[in-house]
């Protein structure tokens, strides 16, 4: 099968930096990376040409202008003109472990799509990283959120994976940078709901689409591990509306969206 590796970045040139540089140190390259740009100024282009020049495969950069906060069309444009049978998604504000696109390719399965963790580094951490493009990151560092989350451990994979975060709300829990489907199944839903608009929970609502037309949510744990660059948290002024999408996508059992992907297929 074919990778597909969707990024979304949003004007943050030196996190990118370091996503991407952590990426091409991969164990496994995907077969493409596609950058899902919400409008970011020439600074990103600027980043983006540079490892476009040095690149083993192809990096594709899908931009549009910026109108807000607008996750979800950018990621539809990604999906579509991905060429992948799986797609792997995450953020440009990640150092991503070396092994991380091999485990998703590992622990895909037809049907089902992928939650994993992502780890968080504390302010001091993230800008010792940022400030010396450093591509590691030790789990016994000072600074990291959960220990046992950041240790790489395949053999118990399937202990976690279909048993883990399983009740209540997080059913539709989910890490959008950190988590892998099948295109088909993507375009299947409509992709994204575009209604969204300004801060979450879109993911989520995508995932509930998911469940709704009956494919499985596994997750992957001690596995495709990640680790989050500290940021301030984003601004929400449309949370409430964007929640009660998701509500009635969960209350109506919908399995698509009318304002998704195929308008770029």
């Amino acid at each position: 099968m074919k990778i597909s590796l969707i990024l979304s970045t949003y004007n943050w040139p030196e996190a990118l930096d370091l996503c991407l540089k952590s990426i091409m140190l991969q164990t496994k390259l995907p077969d493409e990376i596609l950058i899902a740009d919400d409008g970011s100024t020439s600074s990103t282009l600027n980043i983006i040409r540079k490892h476009q020049l040095s690149s083993k495969i192809p990096i594709h950069h899908i931009w549009h202008e910026d109108n807000g906060f607008e996750l979800a069309k950018i990621r539809n444009k990604a999906i579509a003109k991905a060429i992948g049978d799986y797609i792997i998604q995450i953020d440009g504000d990640l150092i991503l472990n070396s092994y991380f696109i091999y485990d998703h390719i590992k622990f895909a399965r037809k049907n089902s799509f992928v939650r994993a963790s992502r780890i968080y580094m504390d302010k001091s951490l993230s800008t010792k990283k940022l400030a010396n493009q450093i591509t590691s990151v030790n789990p016994l560092e000072k600074g990291i959120s959960n220990f046992f989350s950041s240790i790489r451990i395949p053999f118990l994979w399937r202990y976690f994976e279909t048993n883990y975060k399983t009740q209540g709300d997080e059913l539709w829990e989910i890490h959008g940078c950190n988590m892998a489907y099948w295109r088909e199944d993507a375009i299947q839903v409509n992709g994204y709901n575009e209604d969204f608009k300004g801060w979450g929970p879109e993911d989520k609502e995508f995932v509930a689409r998911l469940l709704n037309s009956g494919k499985q949510k596994r997750f992957l744990k001690l596995g495709g591990i990640v680790f989050h660059i500290h940021h301030q948290v984003n601004k929400k002024e449309n949370l409430k509306r964007n929640e009660e999408i998701f509500e009635n996508t969960k209350k109506n059992n919908t399995t698509y969206c009318d304002n998704g992907i195929n308008q770029y297929i």
